[in-house]
């Protein structure tokens, strides 16, 4: 099936043999995409993942409420949690908790501009190896494409909104507690990397939701570009 993909590469590119167009009559639309087109069918798929998911993690309880993304504490942060809950003190663990989903809801609201400049410049080559590549070839993409400049982007918006959502000063409650306690090994955590990576995690787990629905269920390719071009991937 793969030669199949790439006979119709081809075609798009070297469309007069008869031969090559009769495989490319097969699809739906009745004759061979244009590169453009191609990229355009690229572009609106990763345009739907940002829209239908991505967005949804910068409401309110969009990592809290979201098991997928859900950020709970560092490893070395679990003797924390688990030592205020013996002591009677689950609310104030599960608060911090909460407000480092919080910083990241909010970091990630920085998102969309840098997704919007790494999608516009998706080339045919791009776009093409994307189509006939693994069920997240997409989202190889854009986390190859925007990851640095995401980081850059949430890291500083997260170490705001920990003062802004009051992060800092539960954290530093949290902790002073949990130092109180008698023989326990003291901890002094720097939060804010921790959130980053885990808030740019949440993000690709998200558009990789949206890539593998439009790759394995028809009814989520809902433009007629979307069903004509992976149509051809689904040859493979």
């Amino acid at each position: 099936m793969i030669k199949r993909i790439l006979v119709l590469v081809i075609a798009i590119q070297f469309s007069s043999c008869d031969v090559l167009q009769n495989v490319a009559s097969q699809l739906p639309t009745g004759g061979s995409l244009s590169q453009k087109q191609i990229g355009n069918g690229l572009r609106q798929a990763l345009d739907n993942g940002i829209t239908n998911q991505v967005t949804k993690l910068t409401s309110k309880d969009g990592f809290y409420k979201n098991d997928l993304v859900k950020i709970l504490l560092p490893k070395e942060l679990q003797a924390v949690d688990n030592g205020l809950r013996k002591i009677g003190l689950s609310n104030l663990a599960d608060e911090g908790i909460k407000v480092l989903n919080r910083a990241a809801e909010d970091a990630v609201k920085t998102a969309t501009p840098i997704f919007v400049n790494a999608i516009k410049d998706i080339t045919f080559t791009d776009a093409k190896n994307i189509l006939l590549g693994d069920k997240n070839a997409a989202t190889n993409y854009l986390q190859t494409k925007t990851n640095e400049s995401l980081y850059n982007s949430f890291s500083p918006v997260i170490n705001n909104s920990f003062s802004k959502v009051g992060a800092d000063k539960i954290w530093s409650n949290l902790i002073s507690k949990y130092n109180s306690i008698p023989f326990v090994n003291k901890v002094n955590p720097d939060l804010t990397q921790y959130v980053t990576n885990q808030a740019l995690q949440g993000v690709f787990t998200m558009i990789e939701v949206e890539e593998k629905g439009i790759r394995e269920k028809v009814g989520l390719r809902n433009t007629a570009l979307l069903k004509q071009v992976f149509a051809l991937q689904d040859l493979k």
